[in-house]
């Protein structure tokens, strides 16, 4: 689900038990230094607005990046908000499950209008 797009980028949610949200450029580059100089500015500023509500709505013990792209060989950047009580801390979410979790987290919508939000005042 998209719940964040402009000419240059977008913002999708990844089904997950932590929140999870997924920042691509809408041109496929396929590496960051192959992105214009004014567009991955706004990448890392996009990615630091998203780091900065996850912070501040989940109150995560951490929060994830990568930026993998061997499956998908194109920019795109994970943002995770992770827990020790998740079902994977400490390993990542692509490794071995630890645990069943039963995390109780905040309402996902109202982060996402929350980043929305955000976005649309930098942004715009």
């Amino acid at each position: 689900m998209i719940i964040y797009e402009d000419a240059s980028f977008y913002v999708e949610q990844e089904e997950s038990e932590i929140p999870w949200l997924k920042i691509f450029t809408k041109e496929p580059y396929k590496e960051l230094g192959d992105i214009p100089l004014g567009l991955r500015k706004k990448l890392w500023e996009t990615y630091d607005l998203i780091e900065y509500e996850m912070q501040h709505y989940y109150n995560p013990d951490k929060i994830n990046m990568a930026s993998f792209a061997n499956i998908l060989p194109r920019v795109h950047i994970h943002v995770m908000a992770r827990f020790k009580e998740d079902s994977y801390f400490p390993n990542p979410m692509w490794g071995e499950k630890q645990r069943d979790s039963k995390l109780q987290l905040a309402d996902q919508d109202a982060f996402h209008k929350r980043v929305f939000n955000a976005l649309t005042q930098k942004h715009n």
